[in-house]
């Protein structure tokens, strides 16, 4: 509680000193303080895949054509209010295009642009066993509770994003909440992100990582300034977090710099040898937004968990499994 307090009056006095200091000239695209700024509302909905389709091979940018086809794909998708049509199956849950926003669609033909195929390396051996133990999981269930979530066991089988945790880091582009608040002060930059109403404190004064003993939802963020960039590194993930199979061994470059004036670039070098055969890096662009960052109500305790374990106990007392 004292430690949520704390980030609570951190983000507070951010906020209140973000509204108080006089906003840089047209063009000068610095903090009173002299650091790049980078402050701002912003949206990472950019629709390219994570991976390149194998057949494009090394090609970074869709053609003239491709990207047409591809904007007017987003475009039927954005029309299409995504209803059940008859005769499609039952879904126990969904969302329709009132939740989605307008996509933007860019030449890129992955978000993944290291290795140069635009693929994310081979899994290790370590990594292989982790994924098959947590196949039935869709949303990033770690492996030691993959169990528990084949039989709605408890909250604990379910992932910590639809229980209303966290989204965990690093934030890939999604259908929905992809907002993003940027806050600068002298020595602390604060993310604070649509999805789950979560908030990154980053220290820039090189202080060092805290033990090996400590783990965060998060990690343990710092932050320092290369030139016009922001560079983020964080390390110290809890093991009950879940990146692509990736758990307490993840560690995280993050480089934040703009692009223009609309436009940030986002880039994320991800590193974990006990699950994948090498690092890779991501990169995509985070647009200006006009509009505020809404209210994300999700909550631990939310009545569809309740909803959703009643339902188990339910369909297994008609098959007379208890």
């Amino acid at each position: 509680m004292a430690v949520c307090l704390r980030l609570l009056r951190v983000v507070a006095a951010v906020t209140v000193l973000a509204l108080l200091l006089p906003p840089p000239a047209a063009g000068q695209g610095r903090t009173p303080w002299g650091d790049p700024d980078l402050q701002g509302v912003w949206a990472n909905d950019v629709v390219t895949p994570l991976e390149r389709p194998s057949e494009l091979g090394e090609r970074l940018e869709l053609t003239d054509e491709e990207l047409a086809e591809a904007a007017a794909a987003n475009e039927r998708r954005r029309l299409d209010d995504g209803g059940p049509r008859p005769g499609d199956p039952i879904l126990l849950q969904g969302y329709n295009q009132f939740w989605m926003p307008a996509r933007d669609v860019s030449r890129q033909t992955s978000l993944v642009v290291d290795p140069p195929d635009g693929r994310v390396p081979l899994l290790t051996a370590a990594g292989v066993q982790r994924e098959a133990l947590a196949l039935e999981s869709s949303q990033g269930v770690p492996a030691k509770v993959a169990e528990l979530r084949r039989h709605n066991d408890g909250p604990e089988g379910r992932s910590l994003w639809e229980r209303c945790l966290t989204r965990g880091v690093p934030r890939m582009p999604d259908f929905y909440n992809n907002g993003t608040l940027v806050l600068q002060t002298p020595d602390h930059v604060v993310i604070h992100m649509e999805m789950i109403h979560e908030t990154r404190v980053i220290p820039l004064d090189r202080r060092p990582h805290i033990g090996a003993g400590i783990r965060q939802w998060h990690g343990d963020p710092r932050g320092r300034w290369e030139g016009e960039t922001l560079v983020v590194e964080t390390t110290n993930f809890s093991t009950k977090t879940n990146f692509k199979g990736s758990q307490d061994g993840l560690h995280l470059v993050e480089r934040f710099s703009r692009a223009d004036g609309d436009t940030l670039l986002y880039e994320v070098t991800v590193t974990d040898p006990d699950t994948w055969t090498r690092p890779w890096t991501v990169r995509f662009p985070i647009r200006k937004s006009d509009g505020p960052l809404f209210e994300y109500a999700c909550h631990e305790g939310n009545y569809a968990m309740f909803n959703t374990l009643a339902g188990a106990r339910a369909a297994e007392e008609a098959k007379g499994d208890r």
